[in-house]
């Protein structure tokens, strides 16, 4: 079994791409699956064949211990760690060749807490790697993409894993889809625009700019479409390179 795990901040469309992977791969006759490990959402665009949700309660969390959201959901993404063998006797039962893991909404809860890297240590699976996803509507301003470039090296440096970059919701910013990906294979070009800041706020992109070389880690951002699934191929000719040495699915 080979495991990818879906990543990013709130709102860039973890869920939506998770279900667009296992079309993809459901089309061209790989049996994939689908595990969801956010314990607070109340709606997935796909039906997860595991569900952290069947093992956490985050309801009875609030009630049980008398939490707001924000301390249920840090005890109820702690938990899931605790659950960790029911949830791969599960994930055996199904026995997928691809599992593709949707991770909580919020990156901070499973990336930067212990029980997120404890997680993707202990997973019983042949291979594993990680999408970040940048979403495209945030990443237009060249600050704002330093940004999200500076958090994507952090989790990866948290999670421990081969990385792939992908930039969502393209079909919402037509106009700047070259632009951003300019940026994200020419360095140059990025700090040539971040001299519309000032002062200490151009200091601190240009030296987050030049530490990161974004050239070498975002230089392949994969631009995605969650709404159509344009993009897909070049995602998983991505995959294949990482986690099946080289070797596509056909489409």
């Amino acid at each position: 079994m080979k495991a990818i795990f879906v990543t990013g901040t709130a709102g860039s469309g973890k869920s939506m791409l998770t279900s667009k992977i296992l079309e993809y791969y459901q089309k061209n006759g790989v049996f994939a699956s689908a595990l969801n490990l956010d314990p607070g959402v109340e709606s997935l665009p796909y039906r997860p064949d595991v569900d952290v949700r069947d093992y956490v309660d985050i309801v009875q969390i609030m009630k049980q211990y008398d939490l707001g959201p924000n301390g249920s959901m840090i005890m109820a993404n702690d938990l899931i760690a605790t659950k960790i063998d029911d949830i791969q006797n599960e994930i055996h039962g199904v026995n997928p060749d691809y599992l593709i893991v949707d991770t909580p909404g919020q990156i901070e809860l499973f990336a930067y807490r212990a029980s997120g890297p404890f997680f993707i240590q202990n997973i019983d699976a042949d291979e594993k790697t990680n999408i970040f996803l940048y979403d495209g509507t945030m990443i237009v301003l060249p600050n704002n993409f330093i940004s999200i470039s500076l958090l994507a090296t952090s989790i990866k440096l948290r999670l421990g894993l081969p990385t792939i970059n992908v930039m969502t919701k393209t079909d919402l910013i037509p106009d700047k889809i070259d632009q951003v990906l300019k940026w994200s294979s020419d360095p140059i070009s990025l700090e040539e625009e971040l001299k519309t800041l000032e002062g200490e706020t151009y200091s601190l992109a240009t030296d987050i700019l030049r530490t990161l070389n974004i050239g070498e880690f975002a230089g392949d951002l994969i631009p995605i479409s969650n709404l159509t699934g344009e993009g897909m191929v070049n995602l998983q000719a991505a995959l294949s390179r990482i986690i099946n040495l080289g070797e596509e699915v056909e489409d």
